[in-house]
């Protein structure tokens, strides 16, 4: 049995579901709203791209992929993935997120990570998660930041970007023990009135 399952989370009119082929037109639309493949410091692919994208997903090891849906309509929103799954660590990392520009500064983002983080903490009873981002992905950061994670440093000429340069790649984390303050702010964060 593997460390991850395939597995369907819901909450607050976000579903996540496995990523499927089925997904690739909902996934070109969502990268398509914001030309998110122009951003230098993301991995959004290009639409004639995006096939290739999904199919690097399914067969990637250590990785489990998610299509981010609006659970009303179905509606493709982006994409979000567990990856670097150490089992015999209890240890994940979430990463290769991505939505479409009018869902960013929503409650779609902090929904999927609180999916994400109680699935980790409360049913794969993970020690930690991890994050990963580009060092120039300040939006990233914050995003990161804004969940509760630790920045843990920097690893130095870590990474290529796709447009062939070096990236230096910032390390976050949260702890298991971390889990239960950081679980209640995301869930205050999510029932405050948005201004």
């Amino acid at each position: 049995m593997a460390f991850v399952e395939p597995v369907t989370l819901e909450a607050r009119g976000v579903r996540l579901v496995p990523l499927a082929l089925a997904h690739e037109a909902g996934l070109k639309a969502a990268a398509a709203d914001g030309e998110l493949w122009n951003l230098r410091v993301t991995s959004v692919p290009e639409p004639h791209e995006t096939r290739g994208y999904i199919e690097t997903a399914l067969v990637t090891a250590n990785r489990f992929a998610f299509a981010v849906t609006d659970a009303a309509s179905g509606e493709v929103l982006g994409t979000t993935s567990f990856h670097d799954i150490v089992p015999n660590l209890k240890r994940v990392e979430i990463g290769y997120t991505w939505y479409a520009a009018r869902c960013q500064r929503t409650h779609v983002n902090t929904t999927c990570k609180l999916l994400m983080l109680s699935h980790a903490f409360d049913t794969l009873d993970c020690n930690v998660v991890g994050w990963r981002t580009d060092n120039f992905n300040h939006t990233s950061q914050r995003a990161i930041e804004r969940l509760g994670a630790r920045k843990d440093g920097v690893l130095r000429g870590h990474a290529l970007r796709r447009d062939g340069t070096i990236r230096d790649t910032v390390m976050y984390s949260l702890a298991a023990g971390e889990w239960p303050e950081v679980k209640a702010q995301l869930l205050y964060l999510l029932d405050k009135p948005r201004t």
